[in-house]
């Protein structure tokens, strides 16, 4: 239990009476169940492989103390801190980006990884959460200074770092940016003209993909059409979650990690779906419902207009990964390859997924009105705010 004094004027304790506990707790419990979740369903892969059995499952727990501090630290940072975090790990990023695409080893047909020193990193995962902030920063000063052409910046760094997703290419994380960057486009109050016309832009470039990538042909036709080609990993997925049922088979009596090839990553909601059942489904549904509401909830009080245009880009990535990946593992979307976050196997991944909610928390947290004394910092019962 921890135990701060509310007239404590550290910056831990500004921290933990401002930053919002309860999506804090809800991260920390998807962390936690990450790793029970990954136990049971990555041996059968490490093995496949030729690997300890336990392997990932140890590589997962040595990710998590870095994702543990990433999450910790970004949800201290003032809003100016963020912005300029935000612009050195873009501009660091989209280096490392195009590193990837001219030397970057190439791995089911993409270049989105960078070895160093034999660990792998993708630079994306971290360009993403970097570039909702930055971008919802441009769109804000846009719409408080006539000089600052906000708009048009915004315009052009989404134009470079969607290309550089195309090239490698990564169509997934594309969609997943640009819903983000649209839906901070629209609450930034821009016309329908903008709006419109970047829509029309979207459809045409996921028309281009379809008939330009043959590998988004490929998934899309399958999607349609299932006989048109492979959908092994989408069938045995659908057949997990029958053969699970409401209360499922019971920790490691499942049988579709045996033989599905990402079950410890992109189908890992499949197995959590045979073995533990639809009700632990719908429970860990609604813990990361209940973080993206929370997310939302703290986005629609918020007064300043950069904060609220960040928070709803940063949990706007969270939330549609998440509906992302639950949806391909149920065949309701496309096949794609995205994890689910803090539960599925990735470095990258979580530590990228822990500074995105990070910097929700920080920029969502109940900063202190600029009358009010430090020592009042905690926020007020409903009761103090009535007679007060």
């Amino acid at each position: 239990m921890i135990n701060i004094s509310r007239t404590d004027r550290s910056v831990v304790a500004e921290w933990w009476w401002t930053v919002d506990r309860w999506m804090l707790a809800a991260v920390l419990l998807l962390m936690a169940l990450g790793i029970l979740l990954c136990m049971a369903a990555s041996p059968p892969v490490a093995q496949r492989l030729g690997l300890d059995e336990f392997h990932f499952v140890s590589r997962q727990m040595v990710y998590l103390v870095p994702s543990i501090i990433v999450l910790l630290v970004s949800s201290m940072m003032s809003s100016t801190m963020a912005r300029r975090v935000a612009l050195v790990v873009t501009v660091v990023g989209l280096g490392l980006m195009v590193m990837t695409i001219l030397v970057g080893p190439q791995v089911k047909g993409a270049t989105r990884w960078l070895n160093f020193g034999g660990v792998s990193i993708q630079p994306s995962e971290f360009v993403k959460p970097a570039f909702v902030v930055l971008t919802a920063w441009l769109f804000s000063e846009a719409t408080q200074r006539r000089d600052v052409p906000g708009n048009f910046l915004s315009v052009v760094l989404y134009a470079i770092f969607v290309s550089l997703l195309v090239l490698q290419p990564d169509i997934g994380q594309t969609i997943l940016v640009t819903a983000s960057w649209g839906l901070m486009f629209f609450l930034a109050g821009l016309s329908w003209f903008w709006i419109t016309g970047l829509s029309l832009f979207g459809l045409c470039g996921g028309v281009l993909a379809y008939f330009a990538i043959p590998h988004v042909t490929t998934r899309i036709d399958r999607f349609f059409d299932p006989t048109s080609g492979d959908t092994f990993q989408v069938d045995v997925a659908l057949q997990a979650f029958a053969n699970g049922g409401l209360m499922g088979q019971g920790p490691g009596e499942g049988s579709v990690k045996l033989i599905l090839p990402d079950a410890h990553s992109d189908f890992i909601f499949a197995v959590i779906a045979e073995e533990f059942g639809i009700l632990a489904c719908i429970a860990l549904v609604a813990i990361f419902a209940f973080v993206v509401v929370r997310g939302f909830n703290r986005c629609l009080n918020e007064t300043d207009t950069f904060r609220r245009l960040a928070t709803a880009g940063l949990i706007g990535l969270f939330g549609l990964q998440t509906v992302i990946n639950m949806g391909v593992n149920l065949s309701l979307l496309p096949a794609k390859g995205m994890t689910l976050p803090f539960i599925s196997y990735g470095g990258s991944s979580l530590i990228s997924i822990a500074f995105t909610v990070g910097l929700a928390l920080a920029l969502t947290r109940r900063r202190p009105a600029a009358h009010m004394s430090r020592a009042n910092w905690a926020p007020q019962s409903f009761a103090q705010r009535v007679h007060g």
